[in-house]
């Protein structure tokens, strides 16, 4: 018993020791809580595109996706079909704003990728593109839908609305009549619950709509919407919103469910989903700390469930908070929304090595339980989705 206590104590010290130099070193200033000065959302932007572009020329597949993260540890991951999915409506919008010809043809390479690996069936698989098993996941899909409605828009090319139509089908095929998807669950975290924050894949399909006019695809993405706010709870928490342990969900997956919800409501303009949204949303509002600090995960009575941030769960929120402003014009979440954002800037490294310039960490400190010692690029695309939010509304207020 004493043996295995002192093991345990140990165990932190030798983990640290074993780190490369880099990583003892981001380590170190994070447990200083050393923070830089917010150099504002356009210069934050301009290193965090620049970092997404570092990403899918260093993956290690080397295929046109984007890889999934730099590692402090193992440096360069391989592509990440999912979140290149989502990243694409970024980058165009970034190059289309910036007059950024370079960033439409990476779009596109990471668009003709996507398609070239989609499954006979029409669903894209789970996990990296080099991992097994390849199995098609109805979150996965949902989120890539999103780059091709995207492509659609921007490009109208048939090979892009034809990828679109396989994989917004299948996903309106595989959903059970009550409007949740339990079959096809991720199958490298926890695959055995249904899970609510499945809405931001109707997210996708809500996309398809938007870039198709089919029905169905709409009916399908609010029949689950409609079923994940079921599960809502009176303070504003919603039950199985977790990848792994769903008694203390991280706000990453909070903020799918949150943004699912917003996109819903904007929709549709059911009365029912905006107060779904706000009564989630103020939670968040009372759980963020002053200079911005909000914590990675909660249990559900909104007592914090960790000491560190997950830098991509602030960012989602803040962005939601911020649509919320504009459809209530309630001060506090535009507030907040720019003290969460801060809060990330200043933990951006805007002067290092191409590897970690630009990038946000997983968990801030960076040795926090989510993407421990990890730049994600999940992370700087919803970074910047924030970000150019913030300035949207600040041009407007001019």
């Amino acid at each position: 018993m004493l043996v295995n206590a002192l093991k345990d104590y140990l165990r932190p010290y030798v983990h640290y020791h074993r780190l490369p130099p880099e990583a003892k070193r981001e380590h170190d200033v994070d447990r200083r809580n050393v923070a830089g000065e917010d150099q504002g959302p356009e210069i934050a932007n301009a290193v965090a595109i620049d970092w997404l572009c570092q990403a899918q020329d260093n993956s290690r597949t080397n295929d046109g996706g984007v890889a999934r993260d730099y590692s402090l540890v193992s440096g360069w991951n391989s592509s990440y079909p999912e979140t290149t999915g989502y990243i694409i409506p970024t980058v165009l919008a970034y190059a289309i704003k910036h007059g950024r010809q370079d960033l439409i043809t990476r779009a596109r390479r990471m668009l003709d990728w996507l398609v070239a690996i989609q499954l006979p069936d029409g669903a894209f698989q789970g996990g990296m593109v080099d991992q097994r098993p390849v199995v098609g996941v109805t979150f996965n899909t949902g989120q890539i839908l999103m780059g091709l409605a995207a492509g659609v828009r921007e490009f109208g090319d048939d090979k892009y609305v034809q990828s679109l139509h396989r994989a917004a089908e299948w996903m309106v095929d595989t959903q059970d009549p009550d409007g949740c998807w339990r079959k096809n669950l991720k199958p490298f975290s926890d695959a055995g619950q249904e899970k609510t924050y499945e809405v931001h894949a109707a997210w996708g399909l809500l996309e398809a709509f938007r870039a198709t006019g089919v029905q169905e695809y709409l009916d399908s993405a609010m029949k689950n919407i409609y079923w994940s706010v079921e599960l809502q709870q009176p303070n504003g928490w919603f039950a199985q919103t977790c990848i792994g342990d769903s008694t203390k969900p991280l706000t990453h997956t909070i903020g799918y469910v949150l943004r699912g919800v917003v996109e819903g409501y904007l929709q549709v303009k059911d009365a029912r989903l905006l107060r779904s949204a706000t009564k989630l949303a103020d939670a968040l509002v009372a759980a963020t700390a002053a200079d911005g600090m909000l914590p990675g995960q909660f249990y559900s009575d909104w007592t914090p469930a960790a000491e560190y941030v997950c830098m991509t769960g602030s960012v989602q929120i803040a962005y939601c908070w911020m649509v919320l402003h504009n459809l209530t014009g309630e001060s506090k979440y535009l507030e907040t929304a720019r003290r969460v954002n801060a809060y990330v800037r200043r933990r951006v490294d805007y002067e290092g090595r191409p590897e970690i310039r630009g990038g946000v960490k997983g968990s801030y400190p960076v040795y926090g339980d989510y993407g421990k010692y990890q730049y994600l690029n999940w992370a700087a695309k919803f970074f910047i989705d924030s970000n150019e939010m913030e300035l949207s509304l600040a041009s407007r207020a001019q």
